[in-house]
Parts: C-alpha cells; sequence; structure tokens
C-alpha cells in the first residue's frame, strides 16, 4: 500500500492522542518526589543510629532498592510508574525496577533460562556502558593528573 506522507501523517493524528503535557510533568514532579522524600525519611531514621554518614547513605539505598524491588514483584510499582511517568525513575529505584521487571515477566519460564538469562535484560546496557563509560573517564582524569 502506497501512501504519501501527508496521508501518513492524517492517520497518525488521528490514532494518537494528545497527551496532557502538564499534567504528566505535573505527576512526574509530585511522584518523584515523594520517592526523594521517602529516601530523605530513611536516612533521618537511619541518622538516629550511631552509624556514619557513608553508612547511614547506604543503608538508604539498600533499603529503596528492596522497597523497588518489592513493590516491582507485587505489581504496585508498575501501577505507580504508570501516573507518575518519569518522576519514578529516580536513578536507585528506576534501576532496581528495571532489574526485577524482567525477572518477574520471565520466571514462568524457569530459573535458569527464565529468570536467569533475563534478569539484566533491560538493566545490563546500562551496567556495560556505564562501566565502560567510568572507565574512559577515569583514564581520561588520570591522564590529566599526570601530564598537567
Amino acid at each position: 500500500m502506497n501512501i504519501s506522507d501527508k496521508q501518513y501523517n492524517t492517520m497518525v493524528e488521528k490514532a494518537s492522542h494528545n497527551s496532557k503535557l502538564w499534567l504528566n510533568v505535573l505527576k512526574a514532579f509530585i511522584i518523584g518526589g515523594l520517592i526523594c522524600v521517602v529516601g530523605q525519611g530513611l536516612h533521618d531514621i537511619f541518622a538516629t543510629t550511631d552509624m556514619d554518614e557513608k553508612s547511614v547513605g547506604t543503608c538508604v539505598s539498600v533499603a529503596l532498592v528492596f522497597f523497588s524491588a518489592v513493590l516491582t514483584g507485587t505489581g504496585l510499582y508498575p501501577k505507580i510508574a504508570k501516573h507518575g511517568g518519569a518522576g519514578t525513575l529516580v536513578p536507585i529505584t528506576g534501576f532496581a525496577n528495571a532489574v526485577v521487571s524482567p525477572a518477574v515477566e520471565f520466571k514462568t519460564e524457569g530459573w535458569i533460562l527464565g529468570v536467569g538469562a533475563k534478569i539484566f535484560t533491560i538493566a545490563g546496557p546500562v551496567i556495560l556502558y556505564g562501566t565502560i563509560a567510568s572507565v574512559v573517564y577515569g583514564v581520561i582524569y588520570w591522564a590529566m593528573q599526570m601530564f598537567m
């Protein structure tokens, strides 16, 4: 079927619905902000112990990853993400969701070929290219320190 660009654009406009941009931005801001408020609350709770600041930060990160994984496993994180959009991509919770989601989706295929093979489907490229980028940046930093 050959159609012109104008006909194609008309078909696209007819099939797609307009998003409510400002409402979506507001919801992403609120949901992302609430995730950060939870993180700050966890920080304040852990800070009341005798841990140093680095340990408190580590505990907050672990707790946020744990809660995100549990919410993803129970199906609540996708419901939150449906409304919060990009606000749920706050790095650590979004990363935990990206790791757990494929594991949940492919668990019916077994532990090896399902969960084991698919768990890093989404997060794998982030890990790979993040590691490569950190090595490249580290070498550049080292070279600048050595030769400047």
